[in-house]
């Protein structure tokens, strides 16, 4: 929101000076983005003549202009492109080392064509101040040259602009930015009230309001034999000032009192309206061509100003081409309505269309402005363009937006932290436009202001069986009187001063803390330095993907869309972290890294609810070193990977089995799944599934692995006694079993570790084999067994005894048999 200080200072008498305005707005919440001097941003434009244009004698599209721009510059030769240069024209003209906003370039002298150029003629887009055009400015005859041009202009003036925050719609207007610096007292706040304009005769058009849902009210006028025209200086430089382009008294009359006080307002020429009546209604399907150029093609969802012809506006947003006004212009019918803030968000988000009416009104406009802003229309256009206004016709009714909201004193202090007098409390109140209603040594209730819409705002609460009509109503009312105090401190603290605000730490914790929680806090963060240790790069990524990246990682469920994604890649809450490691190696590799070994720990999605996970991702080829060539990451180093977090995390791998149960993703004979018991699934490793690889347009072989953080048990902290370390030599035994195909080597491996757990320390797969000798439905399964005595070595027959009782159980529980 931008507006100068002599615009200011139309309705706020103040002496301050701009450095104790703009420390002000930042101690009220109205953060000031910049403070600009325009005439020191046009400093070096000039007024000048051409005193002749003559054809340069080595380019058919340029012209050399002898300019005369004022004392130092009595006759300058300058190389002109533009088509309107001609003898006689009055023009901006730039001498050497003025810069040039508009392009970003600083002007120098030289030559062109052989020809020498001494500066440059600009057009307004140069300037900075216009949009782009075919040639140079060109000004009135009654100018004096040299002259400064943002003195010509009116525009030497410091122009402040501040950060509107969304439910500070009130603030978009140099009226409401008026109201709270005199609440803040930095002067005196002058009434603003809109004259009232008798109607002459009955109006032609009427409104019709097909959906009071999405326009509530509405009202207009019409106003016979205008004369359309430049708008006068004065009004022309207000616009300048805060980068609006005048166009026309009819169109700069709207766009002046959106500005000053916040009422949209929107003019359509009469004559090319057809009817007698302007309908509220909706889209279902048309064409529509706004004032910007663009069509747009209209839904059932979006609001419309339509007469017997068609669409005339896209209401709130952008008047139609169709009925715009122009010079031509003798009768004018004026718009003054209400629009439901959702609504309009929602089409102008869906249509991509932005606008200052948009902009206010989806942040919700003053509704007792509706008929003042209408009657302050009016009488500029008459004042400006004289005519004969009529009757005021209106639809629908104002919404009851009156309301209450009451404080305690006494929470200023406990809630907001400041130490303040009710009366200095009362009063800050009333300058900020609420009135008291009742007040008592304990509390003041007031009326809020039509423009506060976020102050005591009405609560809907969602409609709940188990709730009546009287026990919703009071609860909805018990909120709204919380939200309504709160809102309240908010406002009395922030003129006050946010920067007065006492900070307070937080009350020290004396309770129990929740020992589960701690845990795993610490596992996460145990996981995440084992990560780093074992050569993994964190990376932070978006929880949101793509509807069709969700889609290959898991169902896509509506649950899972988002209503207003930031992005159209960002549509989905994504079901695991693995989607954005894949994505950032397809990054990598698409600049040539060789290799890339990532993990990312946040949250992952499904329909049923939100799960903490660890991923990582090994991609690419493992690095070269002697004796070991470089060969592409596999399944086995990401198990590894897993299982060393896992013992990390106090979970020993001897406690864990494998399964084939994996997620549709994974590679379906080079992947597995951890478990800790028969229903919980801690997490899976593998190849991704080379379909999915090609989908995210990788290459090769992707290992990655993914652990569920929220289904590790909590590790127990045992006190540590000091380890029994053997002093006898381990005894270590190979045994080779035939099995079926479908058992599994898991299976085999926890009956064989449970035969004796005081002798038997690790049992371990070294060999798969199938083919040879087998057959077909068998497999070789080769097992290493550790012997360890501990207080007396081994004899043969014990150990033989030992060897028996693997067989024996591997027999029982498996079928196997042992390989000779």
């Amino acid at each position: 929101m931008k507006f100068t200080l002599s615009w200011l200072r139309e309705h706020l008498d103040f002496t301050a000076s701009i450095e104790e305005i703009t420390a002000a707005l930042n101690r009220i919440g109205l953060e000031v983005e910049s403070v600009e001097n325009q005439a020191e941003k046009l400093s070096g434009f000039r007024l000048a003549k051409i005193l002749e244009a003559r054809p340069h004698p080595n380019a058919d599209r340029l012209q050399v202009c002898d300019v005369a721009a004022g004392p130092g510059y009595e006759k300058v030769q300058v190389v002109c492109g533009a088509p309107n240069a001609r003898t006689g024209l009055h023009v901006v003209f730039a001498p050497p080392g003025t810069y040039i906003p508009g392009s970003d370039m600083t002007i120098k002298a030289g030559q062109i064509r052989g020809e020498a150029s001494g500066g440059m003629l600009c057009s307004l887009r140069e300037l900075g101040l216009g949009e782009e055009s075919d040639g140079i400015a060109e000004l009135p005859e009654a100018v004096v040259l040299g002259q400064p041009y943002a003195e010509f202009a009116g525009l030497n003036e410091t122009v402040i602009d501040i950060s509107i925050t969304p439910n500070r719609g009130d603030a978009l207007s140099v009226y409401g930015i008026a109201r709270d610096l005199a609440a803040a007292g930095l002067g005196h706040l002058k009434a603003w009230l809109a004259e009232v304009v008798d109607g002459q005769g009955p109006s032609t058009i009427k409104w019709k309001i097909d959906h009071a849902d999405a326009c509530p009210y509405v009202v207009g006028r019409l106003i016979r034999n205008v004369r359309n025209r430049p708008s006068p200086a004065w009004l022309q430089n207000r616009l300048k000032s805060v980068g609006l382009r005048p166009n026309s008294a009819l169109v700069d009359v709207t766009n002046f009192l959106l500005m000053d006080i916040g009422r949209p307002l929107h003019v359509f020429d009469a004559e090319k309206l057809s009817g007698d009546t302007l309908s509220m209604t909706l889209g279902h399907g048309e064409s529509f061509k706004a004032l910007d150029g663009n069509t747009y093609l209209l839904s059932d969802q979006d609001l419309i100003v339509a007469d017997e012809g068609g669409v005339q506006s896209l209401a709130g947003i952008i008047g139609g081409a169709a009925s715009s006004v122009s010079n031509e212009t003798q009768h004018v019918f004026i718009e003054s309505a209400l629009f439901e803030p959702v609504r309009i968000a929602l089409t102008g988000r869906r249509l991509g269309i932005h606008t200052d009416g948009r902009y206010r009104f989806e942040r919700g406009v003053d509704p007792a402005l509706v008929l003042p802003g209408l009657e302050a229309a009016t009488k500029l256009i008459l004042d400006l363009c004289g005519g004969e206004a009529s009757e005021i016709v209106s639809a629908g009714r104002l919404p009851e937006w009156q309301r209450t909201a009451r404080l305690r004193f006494e929470k200023l202090d406990s809630f907001g932290g400041a130490k303040l007098q009710a009366d200095e409390v009362v009063e800050t109140l009333e300058h900020l436009g609420f009135t008291v209603a009742a007040r008592d040594a304990a509390s003041v209730t007031v009326h809020v202001p039509s423009w506060r819409h976020d102050i005591a705002a009405p609560i809907k609460l969602d409609p709940s069986p188990t709730l009546d009509d009287n026990v919703a109503e009071r609860a909805a009312q018990s909120v709204k009187l919380v939200e309504g105090e709160r809102d309240l401190i908010e406002e009395i603290l922030r003129i006050r001063g946010l920067d007065e605000i006492v900070p307070r730490p937080l009350p020290e914790f004396t309770g129990k803390a929740d020992q589960s929680v701690m845990a795993k806090r610490m596992a996460s963060r145990r996981a995440r330095h084992l990560c780093a240790a074992l050569g993994l790069t964190e990376t932070i990524g978006f929880s949101f993907v793509s509807t069709e990246e969700a889609a290959l990682f898991n169902e896509t469920s509506e649950k899972l869309s988002l209503l207003n994604p930031i992005a159209v890649d960002l549509s989905h809450m994504r079901p695991t972290p693995l989607i954005n490691l894949v994505k950032a190696w397809h990054r990598n590799e698409a600049r040539g890294a060789a290799r890339a070994a990532l993990f990312e720990v946040g949250p992952g999605f499904s329909p049923s609810g939100q799960a903490t996970l660890l991923a990582g991702l090994r991609a690419g080829e493992t690095a070269r070193r002697p004796g070991a060539r470089a060969r592409e990451y596999n399944l086995w180093d990401v198990k590894s990977d897993l299982m060393a977090l896992l013992d990390e995390m106090g979970v020993p791998s001897e406690a864990v089995t494998v399964s084939r149960k994996v997620p549709p993703y994974f590679h379906p004979g080079k992947s597995g799944a951890v478990q800790l018991g028969p229903k919980t699934v801690l997490g899976y490793f593998g190849e991704l599934h080379p379909q999915i690889v090609r989908e995210m347009g990788c290459s090769g072989t992707l290992a990655v692995f993914s652990l569920n953080l929220d289904a590790v048990p909590a590790r127990k902290v045992k006190k540590r006694q000091a380890p029994e370390i053997p002093s006898l030599q381990p005894i270590h035994r190979d045994f080779a079993f035939i099995v079926d195909k479908k058992v599994d080597a898991q299976d085999l491996l926890k009956s064989v570790r449970g035969v004796d757990r005081n002798l038997i320390t690790a049992v371990s797969l070294f060999d798969v084999f199938e083919g040879g000798n087998l057959p077909d439905d068998k497999k070789s399964l080769g097992l290493e067994v550790t012997i360890q005595p501990l207080h007396t070595a081994l004899k043969l027959a014990e150990i033989d005894a030992v060897a028996e009782k693997i067989v024996n159980i591997a027999t029982k529980t498996v079928g196997a048999e042992l390989r000779q």
